[in-house]
């Protein structure tokens, strides 16, 4: 039976793939939930989180989500609808979530938490119809497709080529400056080894991939290479910064997987850093969530988690779809 916080193994590790998708999609939901109460609040001046408590400038149940988990749902369920990437499709579901409530905790509209570059592009994308309405100003890069990146490696698990090409295409009908741009390929790679089973060493090698020799071929740019390099593994929790730049936001993620040695402390670790909490945590859930599998996950948050048979039923979807492929 796989306890329910494994560690580490020297090999790689034999969490069955349907553990590891649901692993991946709810820990994106619970690394959101957990962080969404004291998202805007600066370290240090809240006490520190350690169980769902609701709340904050969102006014949250616990368990309760926000954008993050809501677009990552949209991307899901485009994903395992078409059987395909079919980017108008994302950006329809993308703005019935911004117009409607679709996917959100409650299904109500005027959802929670919506991001400047995002609701641009989805402004733009009803005015045009053209699905590719992500900025490429390079200020807006944000973690806004970082967040919800999850369902695209989760379909694409066993071509880690499109996995990466296709991240990067989530990316771009947002957020199309090249350091988001770069983030989502980088964690895509990431994403698609812990899908897989690989080891955790492994994945925190400088410039990890799922496919020999791409950043040689297609380089990483900007900051994201150098969070590639290993920042994340140099740095004291005082010098990380869970900000809503892409850059930091990564490496932020990374730095908390990097520390701890189970999803539970890691996903702390990530929403006490403080500012876009619900973000650092989601971006942290989705590869930790991968790696340690479900059942890696506290029970009391799966249980408690807004839509958790929706996310596992999407999760399972796209599992087999993947393997289908």
């Amino acid at each position: 039976m796989t306890p329910t916080t494994p560690r580490d193994s020297p090999g790689r590790s034999v969490i069955p793939a349907r553990d590891r998708h649901r692993g991946c999609l709810l820990g994106l939901a619970i690394g959101d939930a957990l962080g969404g109460p004291v998202e805007f609040k600066r370290p240090g001046t809240f006490p520190p989180v350690r169980d769902m408590i609701g709340g904050g400038c969102w006014q949250l149940r616990p368990g309760e989500w926000t954008d993050d988990t809501s677009m990552a749902l949209c991307l899901a369920a485009s994903l395992a609808q078409c059987g395909r990437f079919d980017p108008e499709d994302q950006m329809s579901r993308y703005v019935r979530w911004l117009r409607e409530g679709y996917m959100t905790p409650r299904d109500q509209a005027n959802p929670k938490d919506v991001g400047c570059t995002t609701s641009t592009a989805l402004r733009k994308f009803e005015e045009t119809r053209d699905p590719w309405a992500g900025s490429t100003d390079p200020r807006s890069a944000g973690n806004g497709s970082l967040m919800r990146l999850a369902p695209v490696p989760m379909f694409f698990a066993r071509t880690p080529s499109e996995a990466v090409e296709h991240a990067a295409a989530s990316s771009k009908t947002t957020h199309a400056a090249a350091e988001a741009v770069d983030a989502c390929r980088y964690y895509a790679g990431l994403l698609v080894g812990a899908l897989n089973g690989e080891t955790k060493e492994a994945l925190l090698e400088k410039r990890y991939s799922p496919v020999a020799g791409l950043w040689e071929r297609n380089p990483l740019r900007g900051g994201i290479a150098r969070v590639a390099d290993g920042s994340f593994k140099r740095k004291e929790r005082s010098e990380i910064k869970g900000t809503g730049y892409v850059v930091e936001s990564m490496e932020a993620a990374l730095w908390a997987f990097n520390k701890s040695t189970n999803f539970d402390d890691g996903v702390l670790a990530a929403v006490n850093l403080g500012n876009d909490a619900d973000t650092t945590a989601a971006v942290y859930g989705q590869l930790a969530g991968a790696h340690y599998g479900v059942e890696g996950i506290r029970k009391e948050w799966r249980r408690v988690v807004a839509k958790h048979d929706v996310i596992v039923a999407l999760a399972d979807r796209l599992l087999d779809a993947s393997e289908d492929r």
